[in-house]
């Protein structure tokens, strides 16, 4: 059981966290990610950005274990759960983990240079999230199969565990772990794409310090998103680093086991931990967020998306799929107001070609099936993305069988 920090050291990989082809990762992935958000109006961005919050929180689940329907969390954020107690959890989990998310980003936008590496964040990331959560979630298996344990949301564990085969540091230790973590990783630290390679291995050294009883990798991955938010990522947000190492999964935890290992000899760094397990995690988080910027940047591509919104509005019009079918002439308002962000109701109305009244009743279809959505009863309509249409406009963003 470790008690110095140093036993986490190197906390980057190579020399100011440059080493070789990371750099070169790390520029790749912010063009990548600017391609991604193109010349999106930042409505439609904001609707966007909404959507990446469910998929995070549906992939987040998923690496933890538990497989929720992104319709079952589409009704949790409308207080709409299940009278099943295990789905009703389920639910209650993934809300709390889009409103934390969404908190962050908040907090980001609104306190410039917001110390995200800072204990105190850390703690507050991790209250957040159990507060919302049944007290059946407080409690956790306590160590060797010994008496159950009780969780009390953003207090640091103040007993020994062990997962898998690493065992974290010592609970008294936990303080000097984690102030040495937020003087190495702090973002004012870092200049240009070191940044990145900062994100990257920072999020293994507090997978690593496993500094809470419960949900550390869950805060571990809310804390990597607030990282990347922090540093300004031009992108960041309409793409989702969870849904990577999801599908990912067995990679993503051979990686961080690798990194977990000490120094193998002379020549893997000079610190206690392999300087090379850090770096292959390291290479591993950045092509996986490159990844994921490009797979959302060909989604957001217009002529795709076009013949996509079409595809999907010939489906509705056919009765191929569930629901009442709706009229052709809805795909090029569909269209107009995603590349636009909104319209006023009677221009919209005016591109079905239709008379007034039936241009007005195609609208009024669309603002039922959450299609278009609006601020009041004769506002500007703007785009929907309810989770029945998303596997058509957006395919791959779940897996099929979800």
């Amino acid at each position: 059981m470790y008690d110095d920090p140093a036993a986490m050291e190197p906390m980057l990989p190579g020399s100011d966290g440059d080493c070789g082809d990371l750099g070169d990762l790390a520029l790749d992935l912010v063009a990548e990610s600017a391609r991604a958000v193109g010349r999106l109006h930042p409505l439609t961005e904001g609707t966007l950005r909404a959507l990446l919050r469910t998929i995070n929180c549906y992939y987040s689940n998923l690496i933890e274990g538990h497989r929720t329907h992104p319709i079952d969390i589409e009704r949790a954020m409308r207080a709409d759960y299940a009278g099943e107690p295990a789905r009703r959890a389920l639910q209650l989990e993934s809300r709390a983990h889009i409103e934390v998310q969404q908190a962050i980003e908040e907090r980001i936008a609104a306190e410039p240079g917001l110390a995200v590496c800072a204990p105190d964040f850390l703690c507050w990331i991790h209250e957040r999230f159990y507060q919302q959560l049944p007290p059946a979630f407080h409690e956790v298996d306590g160590p060797g199969g010994q008496e159950r344990e009780t969780l009390v949301p953003g207090r640091l564990r103040e007993c020994p565990v062990q997962v898998g085969r690493h065992v974290p540091p010592d609970a008294r230790s936990l303080d000097r772990f984690l102030r040495r973590f937020a003087q190495a990783y702090a973002p004012e630290r870092h200049r240009g794409h070191a940044r990145l390679i900062a994100a990257a291995a920072s999020h293994h050294r507090l997978a690593w310090i496993h500094p809470f009883l419960d949900g550390n990798g869950r805060v571990t991955r809310l804390f990597t998103d607030a990282y990347l938010g922090a540093i300004g990522i031009v992108g960041h947000g309409l793409w989702s680093a969870s849904r990577g190492l999801a599908r990912n999964r067995t990679q993503y935890l051979d990686q961080l086991a690798a990194a977990d290992a000490p120094r193998r000899n002379d020549y893997d760094g000079r610190g206690q931990r392999s300087a090379a397990g850090l770096a292959g995690f390291c290479r591993f988080f950045l092509q996986t967020c490159i990844d994921q910027a490009r797979f959302m940047g060909a989604l957001l591509a217009t002529d795709d998306l076009h013949g996509r919104i079409q595809g999907y509005v010939q489906l509705r019009a056919a009765g191929t799929l569930p629901g009442r079918p709706i009229k052709p002439a809805a795909a090029p308002v569909l269209l107009t107001v995603f590349l636009r962000g909104s319209l006023p109701r009677g221009e919209a109305a005016a591109l079905t070609g239709y008379g007034e009244r039936a241009g007005r009743d195609v609208i009024a279809g669309l603002l039922e099936e959450g299609l278009l959505v609006s601020d009041s009863p004769k506002g500007a309509v703007r785009i929907g993305l309810p989770m029945a249409a998303v596997p058509y406009l957006f395919p791959g963003v779940f897996p099929v069988d979800a």
